[in-house]
């Protein structure tokens, strides 16, 4: 007996083939060995399933994202067998696939070491070369609380099935249809070890090539802190051991590129303890990247029809209940502070603040697009857990914009502030971007959070698609993560290393300006309500610091450097002459620095290299009797010799902002 399928894969020149009944997928692609899964009818599935009549089946390759999280599942899965082998007292939480790898949580006595961390690699090792098979079954509830007696967490995870949405990552073990559980079976048949799971998995721990363990932390079970503490313990798995290689090479750049080591190295922001976490300090050379920074995004934002204004750092509380932003924002916001039985926030947000500026004289149709910005800092009551240096913070200073504009013209506002955002990143050196279109959750557990009817989710949504579409880059959807108030835009940008970050973002709101009244006289005379557009083009000025440092690694580009000119004199006579050098540069609007120290003169270029100063300009005698200087460059080269005037003109050329 035989049966039709049609194969979509690329590995395979057929469209259509005749096979035997019972053939399964991994004998339709040849049992090829970067196979690691297969798509039927659209399903992910195991490569040993059995094909039927009329299936459409597609190949899924290791290298492919379904292909890698099939791998870093199954690789989860061989941690938590070697886990349980070395620990026996561990009891099992969740173990899914994350980005570049995947986690498992425990319930484990003591916290994991990295001495744990090696010996649970070299169990994994043992239990790849085992070439145990993932066999898959299906069960009852009653079954599998029976097998899983033990295993508290998973009984829980049982009574979750078809709410599983409820917990993160609970997804890859239960779901609204079949429960599934499996074992991982050893060549004589035994059964070495089970799990609660959904799969698919690799056909055998053969194929898991590349893998290593890296860290672990605590976790609260299913993300409540009212629920016990968890180990999670985190790993990485690749195709091919070149491939765990290169992104190892990437961690280990990432971490010379870390923000937080360069913040202390060029003296540029701290955090101290006395001020509490997350909220950094900007030395002066961190702070003349700030100066800097917003000196261009308030010129570019006046040249852009941007008026600016200043909000205070608290309300009473009763501005955030019309904003909405209490109760939907709470959590996110410090507790209020009393004032003769009057509460007081700190602003989580400026756009409230905004709308009272709109709101306190009539407005005309002849003055939109009204279009409001400030640096405004805001407070946000981030977890402590969730902190990291200058791109997770407790104080964000946004260049924050609000733009009042008739329905019709909602679609023209987005565009201009996208065409804003992307000049300013690619200003930045950020020019490797794609967008993100965050829409609302209309149904789970989420979908509590928006306000607004679907008719004005859907045309606000159309609008941002619309732009984001004729834009040319690439749109991404992201189902769930409009903010309450509206869809939005975010600008997603990759740095040097091939990172993402979340940098701009454009929000339509057609909440806010219902819930303040605001109004415009329009055309025809009568009052009319206009729709209100958030933009944020750094985002977050901290945040925007953080990544360029890691970016450049802190070699900022000369216009950007704190200190753009190390005068280094040969020996001390020559220290008169270069100070009249540096004053010439001042006058220019070059910011330079004359080393007087007593180092001697190597050291003293080393101290210039170490700061990653763009211009080194060195005199020695034959300089000071040409009336000239020699340059050193940040990547070492030289130019020796260059008359004062000349040199000053390079620098100045080379040290002007971009689009001024």
């Amino acid at each position: 007996m035989s049966v039709t399928i049609t194969v979509s894969d690329q590995l395979s020149d057929s469209k259509q083939q005749v096979v035997d009944a019972g053939t399964t997928a991994a004998a339709l692609f040849g049992y090829n060995p970067s196979v690691v899964a297969a798509r039927v009818n659209g399903n992910l599935v195991d490569v040993v399933v059995k094909l039927r009549d009329g299936d459409v089946v597609e190949a899924v390759s290791a290298d492919s994202p379904d292909g890698l999280n099939v791998i870093r599942h199954s690789c989860a899965h061989v941690a938590a067998q070697a886990v349980q082998t070395l620990f026996a007292e561990a009891k099992l939480g969740i173990g899914p696939p994350i980005t570049d790898g995947f986690y498992y949580d425990f319930d484990v006595p003591t916290p994991f070491t990295p001495q744990d961390y090696q010996a649970i690699e070299k169990a994994m090792g043992r239990i790849v070369k085992e070439k145990q098979r993932f066999i898959r079954r299906v069960v009852t509830d009653e079954e599998a609380r029976a097998e899983l007696a033990a295993e508290p967490y998973k009984l829980e995870l049982i009574g979750l099935k078809g709410a599983s949405e409820a917990t993160e990552g609970a997804s890859v073990e239960v779901g609204a249809g079949e429960l599934t559980i499996y074992d991982n079976v050893r060549r004589d048949g035994s059964v070495a070890w089970k799990d609660l799971c959904r799969g698919p998995h690799v056909p055998d721990t053969s194929f898991l090539k590349a893998y290593a363990v890296t860290r672990s932390s605590a976790a609260y079970w299913r993300g409540d802190q009212a629920n016990a503490q968890l180990q999670r313990l985190y790993g990485t798995a690749w195709p091919t051991k070149e491939d765990l290689a290169a992104y190892q090479h990437r961690l280990a750049e990432a971490a010379r590129r870390d923000h937080r080591k360069l913040g202390v190295e060029l003296d540029l922001f701290s955090f101290p303890e006395e001020l509490g976490a997350g909220l950094p300090v900007f030395h002066p050379k961190g702070g003349v990247i700030k100066r800097v920074m917003e000196d261009y995004v308030r010129d570019a934002h006046i040249k852009a029809g941007f008026q600016y204004v200043g909000t205070p750092h608290i309300s009473k509380e009763g501005l955030f209940h019309t904003s909405g932003h209490l109760p939907y924002y709470a959590d996110g916001m410090f507790p209020p502070m009393d004032d003769d039985g009057q509460n007081y926030y700190l602003k989580a947000m400026n756009c409230p603040m905004h709308n009272l500026i709109f709101a306190s004289r009539g407005r005309s149709y002849r003055e939109l697009p009204l279009r409001f910005f400030e640096f405004g800092t805001v407070y946000r009551n981030e977890k402590s857990g969730v902190l990291q240096g200058l791109t997770r913070v407790r104080m964000i200073t946004q260049d924050d914009s609000h733009s009042y504009v008739m329905a019709q013209d909602a679609a023209e506002e987005v565009k201009h502030l996208l065409a804003f955002i992307t000049n300013l990143l690619e200003d930045f050196g950020l020019d490797d971007y794609y967008l993100e279109l965050s829409t609302r959750d209309g149904e789970g557990a989420k979908s509590t959070k928006f306000i607004g009817t679907e008719e004005q989710w859907e045309k606000a949504t159309a609008v941002l698609e619309q732009v984001g579409r004729d834009s040319g880059l690439t749109l991404v959807p992201d189902p769930g993560g409009a903010a309450y108030y509206g869809p939005k835009i975010s600008v997603q940008a990759k740095d040097a290393i091939g990172r993402t970050w979340q940098m701009s973002t454009i929000q339509y709101d057609f909440n806010q300006p219902a819930r303040f009244g605001l109004t415009y006289t329009g055309p025809d005379g009568h009052p009319a309500e206009p729709v209100m557009i958030h933009s944020a083009k750094f985002g977050s000025i901290e945040r925007f610091i953080g990544v360029l440092t890691e970016h450049y690694a802190g070699a900022f580009p000369a216009w950007l450097a704190p200190v753009q000119v190390q005068c280094i004199p040969v020996a001390e006579e020559y220290e008169g002459y270069l100070g009249e050098v540096a004053a010439k540069l001042r006058a220019a609007d070059v910011r330079v620095e004359v080393d007087y120290s007593d180092d001697r003169f190597g050291k003293k270029i080393r101290n210039a290299q170490t700061q990653k100063v763009p211009f080194m300009l060195i005199v020695g005698e034959a300089d000071a009797a040409a009336g000239a200087v020699s340059f050193r460059y940040r990547d070492g080269s030289q130019n020796n010799g260059v008359p004062i005037e000349d040199a000053i003109a390079e620098i100045v050329a080379a040290t002007r902002p971009p689009r001024r």
